[in-house]
């Protein structure tokens, strides 16, 4: 009974369009809503994304960049109204679910293969 009801509640809090597919090893842009004072616009967030991870309401999937030299990690909530939309850029062959072990990496060792069609 209880497991119905938070499925129930949970079902009122996902987002009506869906994000599309990707996986672990995928470069990503995600465009997200930024509320300046009374102005909103939209900023970019490109990068791999390294892990994904929860389930319902509290999925959540991380996005790794590099920044003017620096590693860049953001996690965002599948389900957050502040996602304007995603862009799957690059298709990534990896075999591991956590990609973790790209933070260690530096240059061209941290690049990721591309994934060829699905066939």
């Amino acid at each position: 009974m209880a497991k119905n009801l938070l499925k129930i509640v949970e079902a009122t809090q996902l987002r009506e369009t869906p994000l599309p597919d990707f996986e672990p090893g995928d470069t990503i842009a995600v465009h997200l809503r930024v509320i300046e004072g009374e102005k909103e616009r939209i900023q970019v967030f490109q990068g791999t994304v390294i892990s994904i991870r929860g389930g319902g309401a509290n999925r959540t999937f991380t996005v790794r960049k590099i920044s003017g030299g620096v590693g860049v990690e953001r996690i965002f909530p599948f389900h957050s109204p502040r996602i304007a939309r995603v862009e799957v850029k690059r298709r990534g062959k990896v075999r591991r679910a956590k990609l973790y072990y790209l933070r260690t990496l530096r240059g061209k060792a941290a690049r990721i293969k591309e994934r060829m069609r699905d066939s």
